[in-house]
């Protein structure tokens, strides 16, 4: 069963224009009580190796629990839904750290009241 924060692996197709595409690991930032009840579509945000600096970016280390080998950012900007049938397998998980950090830069760039 998946949990909030999750470090997933999955396919995320082929991109068009700046999109994140192809195999990438994902942070998975749908709520746990939407999780517990089994849901066929979650939402992800993609992540990067390359870190920019961008403000819609959310950066954190590699370590044992999140199953990563590099410093990655979280690209927020790319949220996106998907079947999680779609999702290979799971790294690991962020933490509650990480995962409230993404979930505040969703929420500037969603407008969702604070």
């Amino acid at each position: 069963m998946l949990t909030s924060g999750d470090v997933v692996d999955l396919d995320l197709g082929a991109p068009e224009g700046r999109e994140a595409g192809f195999r990438h690991p994902a942070v998975v930032v749908t709520a746990q009580r939407v999780l517990d009840a089994g849901p066929s579509i979650v939402q992800v945000v993609p992540l990067t190796t390359v870190l920019r600096k961008f403000a819609s970016e959310v950066e954190f280390e590699a370590d044992f629990e999140n199953g990563l080998d590099h410093a990655s950012a979280a690209q927020c900007q790319h949220i996106r839904a998907v079947a999680a049938s779609r999702i290979e397998n799971t790294r690991g998980n962020v933490g509650g750290t990480v995962l409230n950090q993404v979930r505040e830069v969703l929420g500037i760039i969603l407008d969702l009241p604070g």
